[in-house]
C-alpha cells in the first residue's frame, strides 16, 4: 500500500540539514509516496528503495550542486514524476545527468523538465519501464559537446513515449532491445534517434525537424519504423533516416520531407539471407530521395511516393551500381513519363532511372544550388537527348503508379 508521506517534507524542511529531500527519502518507508510542495529542493540525491515522489506540477525543483548527477535510482519500483530537475556537472567520462537509472526495473520518469543538464535521462540495464511526457534540453554547449538526452544501455522491454527532446546531442539506444520509442518529437539535435548493436525494436510516430539526422540504425536489425515524421535534416551529413549493416528491417509509412538525404542506405541488408522493406514511405522534396552507399542490395522498395526530390536515387558506386540489384515496384515517381491507356492506375511501361555521366550536381554536390536554373535546364534536356557517353541504368519499376493519390490511401490507412 502506498502510504502519503508529504507532511514529512514539511517537518524536515523546517528542522533538517541542507539536503532536507534526501533526508526524507532515507526516512520514508518503502513504497510511500512523496509529495513535494512547490520550492527548491538541494540534490544530489541518491533513492535506494522502492518509492514514488511527485512535484504535483513541476513547481517542486531539484536542483543539483553542479557536479555530477542530480537523481540517481538504484531500485526497483522508483516513479519520478511532476518535478523540475536542474544543473547537473558536465563531465562526459561520469555520464553526469539529471536522473541516472541502473540495475532497476518497472521505473516510471513521467512529465518531468530535466534542463541544465549534460544528459537528461541515463539508463543502464533497465528493463520495463516507461519514460513518458518529459520535456529535456542539454547544457548550452556546442553541438558535440551537449550529453544525450536519453541513452538506453544494455536495457530492454521499456517504453519511451511523447517526450519533448531540444538543444541536446543525441538519444541513443545501445545494445538495447524490445523498446518502443514512440510519439516523441525532437529538434536542434544531433540524431535525434540513433541505435547501434541492438533489435526488436519499434519506432512510431516519432516526428523529429531540424536535426543533423533523422533516425539512425547501425549494425542492428528485426525492428519496424513506421508512420516516423523527419523534416529539414540539413547539411553536410543531413539524412533523414539511415540503414547501415541493417537487416530485417521495416520503414513504412514514414514521411522524410526537406532533408539533404532522404533515406541513406549502406551495406544493408547486411545478412545475405535477409531483406529490408521499405513501403508506403513519403520520401519527398528531399536534395536526394534514396542514397546507396557500398554494397546494398536485396532491398524490397514498394508503393512509395518519390515526388519533388532534386535526385530521387544516387548510387555513389558507378561501376557496380548497387541500386539495380534492389526489388523496385508499384512505386510513384513524378519524374514517370509514361501513359496509362487502359486507365488501371499503372503505367504501361517500366519507370527506367539512368545516370547520365553530364548530370554535373551528381558529381559536384555545389552544383545543386543552381538546379533549375536555365541553363541546368537546358544542359539536362541535352544530356538525355544526346548523351555523350551510354546511360547507365540505376533501377526499373515494372509497375509505376500512375497518381499519388492512389497511395496516399494507402500510407492514410
Amino acid at each position: 500500500m502506498v502510504r502519503r508521506v508529504g507532511f514529512l517534507i514539511f517537518f524536515i524542511l523546517s528542522f533538517a540539514g541542507a539536503n532536507a529531500l534526501q533526508e526524507a527519502i532515507d526516512r520514508a518507508e518503502p513504497g510511500s509516496r512523496l509529495e513535494l510542495p512547490a520550492g527548491e529542493y538541494h540534490g544530489n540525491i541518491v533513492i535506494g528503495k522502492p518509492l514514488i515522489i511527485d512535484g504535483i506540477d513541476r513547481s517542486a525543483t531539484i536542483v543539483g550542486d553542479g557536479n555530477g548527477t542530480v537523481v540517481k535510482i538504484r531500485s526497483d519500483y522508483v516513479t519520478l514524476k511532476n518535478l523540475t530537475i536542474l544543473g547537473s556537472g558536465s563531465e562526459h567520462q561520469t555520464l553526469d545527468a539529471g536522473i541516472s537509472i541502473k540495475d532497476a526495473t518497472h521505473v516510471t520518469v513521467d512529465n518531468c523538465k530535466i534542463d541544465d543538464c549534460l544528459f537528461g535521462i541515463d539508463m543502464e540495464q533497465v528493463k520495463h519501464s516507461a519514460i513518458t511526457r518529459n520535456w529535456i534540453r542539454s547544457k548550452p554547449f556546442s553541438l558535440g559537446l551537449r550529453g544525450d538526452a536519453i541513452r538506453l544501455w544494455y536495457s530492454t522491454d521499456n517504453n519511451i513515449s511523447r517526450n519533448h527532446v531540444t538543444h541536446s546531442r543525441d538519444v541513443v539506444v545501445w545494445y538495447s532491445h524490445g523498446n518502443t520509442i514512440s510519439h516523441n518529437f525532437g529538434e536542434y539535435s544531433r540524431y535525434s534517434l540513433h541505435f547501434m548493436y541492438t533489435g526488436r525494436n519499434y519506432v512510431l510516430y516519432n516526428t523529429y525537424e531540424h536535426n543533423s539526422v533523422g533516425i539512425f540504425f547501425m549494425y542492428s536489425r528485426d525492428t519496424v519504423a513506421v508512420g516516423n515524421v523527419i523534416k529539414n535534416s540539413l547539411g553536410t551529413t543531413g539524412l533523414g533516416i539511415g540503414l547501415k549493416d541493417a537487416s530485417n528491417f521495416e520503414l513504412r509509412n514514414n514521411t522524410v520531407i526537406y532533408c539533404a538525404r532522404g533515406l541513406y542506405i549502406d551495406r544493408s541488408p547486411y545478412q545475405p539471407d535477409q531483406n529490408n522493406t521499405i513501403t508506403g514511405n513519403r520520401i519527398i522534396y528531399n536534395s536526394e530521395g534514396i542514397h546507396f552507399h557500398s554494397l546494398s542490395i536485396a532491398n524490397n522498395i514498394v508503393g512509395n511516393i518519390f515526388k519533388g526530390n532534386i535526385e530521387n536515387v544516387v548510387d555513389d558506386d558507378e561501376v557496380l551500381l548497387h541500386s539495380s540489384q534492389n526489388f523496385w515496384d508499384g512505386n510513384y515517381w513524378d519524374d514517370y513519363e509514361g501513359f496509362d491507356k487502359n486507365r488501371d492506375g499503372i503505367g504501361d511501361t517500366p519507370y527506367n532511372l539512368y545516370y547520365y555521366a553530364d548530370r554535373m550536381w551528381l558529381l559536384n554536390p555545389n552544383v545543386k544550388f543552381f538546379y533549375a536554373s536555365p541553363v541546368i535546364t537546358i544542359m539536362n534536356f541535352l544530356a538525355k537527348l544526346a548523351p555523350i557517353s551510354e546511360p547507365v541504368r540505376l533501377l526499373t519499376d515494372a509497375h509505376p503508379v500512375m497518381f499519388e493519390k492512389d497511395l496516399e490511401r494507402g500510407i492514410a490507412q
